[in-house]
């Protein structure tokens, strides 16, 4: 990935676990926020929550005015899978947009190589972080009918490995798909391995085989778990947003739209990696009604 200007936060430690509703102080545990001028300062979380004892098991809740229920946009930030890139900082612009447009966000951090992620650790945060949207909505007016997984860059696997049954041979074992309506993927893949070669160019490092472990010669069923080929996400709507990766294939894309999924996607040939995700960009703006018809399907 190629870097923008990183600013660098002096307070980078993990929060104290809060109680569940406390508002707290906007934590940002690994380097921080980059990317293109944001035009929007972050809000503050109405509420930290955590889903794992580890220093970046938490998600940012923030919640729109009025009284909903609100559709529900989770988070998986970028970073090329390597810890010191990237956390959920440089999202919580991109969240506090959304949140002021009537969307409830979860903004998530998680582990990655160099910090215990990678095979299996960074799936296994993702699957226990799905679990704070049950947590949400128990609490907060949520239409849990209206819940959107959302991805930029290496986000966008988690974004749809959830949503996708898994077997015995998953990177956690056997697991039943997460409920989500939807899906927008933005600026990442849509087969890992199929576009290996691609975001590895985008990374500028080899970024996937060390996230998987080892190489597709060497790891072809790690490979083909987590391929739509095999297991295709379970969603209504799946939507790409891409700028510097290239569309996935038409067969990647067939494979995407098998578990029922009706998949688009919007091409912004040689933009920006954040200028797609930065609120007041010009190219952010140019795709945000397409992407709040995805977050606000089924109104």
């Amino acid at each position: 990935m190629r870097l923008l200007p990183i600013l660098l936060l002096t307070a980078a430690c993990a929060p104290t676990t809060p109680a569940p509703e406390e508002a707290v102080t906007q934590v940002q545990p690994n380097n921080a926020t980059y990317g293109t001028d944001a035009n929007l300062a972050a809000s503050a979380p109405d509420a930290i929550l955590r889903y794992a004892d580890h220093g970046r098991g938490f998600a940012e809740l923030r919640l729109p005015e009025g009284e909903g229920p609100f559709p529900l946009a989770v988070i998986y930030h970028g970073g090329c899978w390597k810890t010191g890139i990237a956390s959920q900082a440089y999202m919580a612009p991109l969240a506090t947009r959304w949140q002021q447009l009537g969307i409830a966000t979860l903004n998530v951090d998680y582990r990655e190589v160099g910090d215990g992620g990678g095979w299996p650790g960074s799936f296994a945060d993702w699957a226990a972080s799905a679990k704070l949207i049950e947590e949400v909505a128990a609490k907060h007016p949520i239409d849990r009918a209206r819940v959107t997984l959302v991805g930029h860059s290496a986000g966008a696997l988690p974004a749809q490995w959830l949503a996708s049954a898994q077997g015995a041979d998953g990177p956690i074992g056997k697991r039943q798909p997460l409920k989500a309506r939807a899906a927008i993927v933005l600026d990442g893949p849509g087969d890992v391995g199929a576009e290996r070669s691609a975001f590895d160019t985008l990374c500028q490092f080899s970024a996937v085989d060390p996230f998987i472990g080892a190489p597709p010669e060497a790891a072809r069923a790690r490979y083909a778990a987590i391929s739509p080929a095999t297991h295709a996400p379970q969603l209504a709507e799946l939507l790409f947003v891409q700028a510097k990766l290239p569309a996935p294939s038409a067969a990647t894309q067939a494979a995407l739209a098998a578990g029922g999924a009706k998949v688009a996607v919007r091409e912004n040939v040689g933009m920006s990696h954040f200028a797609i995700i930065t609120p007041g960009n010009p190219v952010y703006i140019a795709n945000e009604v397409a992407i709040l018809g995805v977050l606000k399907g089924g109104e």
